[in-house]
């Protein structure tokens, strides 16, 4: 997944350099950086710095059950964001207690969070397909799909698509009585 920095953020910046870790293949080093930041920011921290890190935090898992505990973590993230962003707030300030931000910095947040949603979904259905929980399973991926239309026709947008139809075939190949 691409990673969808805000300018001049240093936590993402932080983030990024974990997620550039897991990628290279140092599973551990980055769940230990990830668990560094989580411990700064925690739950009352910016929803895009939670569900960003904490999507990533979910693939250095090694058991399915924290897996899943890390995905549920950036979804309800993302919709936090989401929710304070659809209730019209007069300030552009990060929901929650936190520092004032830059004007724009929460529409930036809730566009870049609206990107991760389908992938959240799609990594929420694998996390119940590794429990043999086909039916919480099938509602993710459903969830993807409806979620797909935010998504552009580049590079990202593209990849997530494609794995969404691969877990489509792997949710059919697994499920009971198929």
């Amino acid at each position: 997944m691409e990673q969808r920095e805000v300018p001049g953020d240093a936590v993402m910046i932080r983030i990024g350099q974990a997620i550039m870790l897991l990628h290279a293949g140092d599973r551990e080093e980055a769940r230990n950086r990830f668990g560094v930041i989580w411990s700064e920011i925690g739950e009352r921290g910016a929803a895009l710095h939670r569900c960003t890190l904490a999507h990533y935090m979910a693939d250095t898992q090694d058991d399915p059950g924290d897996e899943l505990a890390w995905d549920l973590r950036a979804l309800t993230a993302a919709e936090g964001l989401a929710g304070a962003a659809g209730q019209g707030a007069a300030e552009d300030k990060a929901p929650g207690p936190g520092p004032e931000q830059e004007p724009g910095t929460q529409h930036r947040e809730v566009t870049a969070v609206r990107a991760l949603v389908p992938s959240l979904h799609l990594n929420l259905a694998a996390d119940y397909l590794k429990l043999q929980r086909f039916e919480a399973a099938r509602t993710h991926l459903d969830r993807a799909w409806d979620a797909v239309g935010v998504l552009e026709g580049d590079k990202y947008g593209e990849g997530v698509r494609a794995a969404i139809g691969r877990m489509e075939q792997r949710l059919r190949g697994s499920a009971p009585g198929e």
